[in-house]
């Protein structure tokens, strides 16, 4: 197991998560700006949707932005969104943008894309 593993979790492309019930589910597109590449970012944002049963993906941008969709019950995926922008010792993020979307019927993993 890497470093990154060992510290966020994660590593492969894509991990079956146990999703929560979505009677209430949303779907957020979001993108992260800040010291979010090279920081584990993704592993992070990978380990912490697994353990709250949000599914999604993750992927980096050429900008050095990361986006991201996430979906889970809506009170679920806020408490994920309010982590993400906490970050921690490595991870800063100074600038969080979302928006809603449909919710996708069946999805049951959260991936890393590249």
């Amino acid at each position: 197991m890497g470093f990154w593993n060992k510290i966020f979790g994660g590593g492969e492309d894509a991990e079956l998560v146990e999703p929560v019930n979505l009677v209430n589910g949303v779907r957020k597109a979001a993108r992260a700006e800040g010291r979010v590449q090279g920081v584990g970012f993704r592993f992070f944002v990978q380990s912490n949707a697994k353990a709250m049963g949000v599914t999604g993906w993750v992927k980096n941008m050429s900008d050095g932005s990361v986006t991201m969709e996430l979906q889970g019950e809506s009170e679920i995926v806020e408490r994920l969104m309010a982590k993400i922008r906490r970050g921690n010792d490595w991870i800063k993020v100074t600038n969080y943008t979302v928006n809603d979307l449909p919710v996708t019927e069946g999805e049951n993993t959260f991936a890393i894309r590249y």
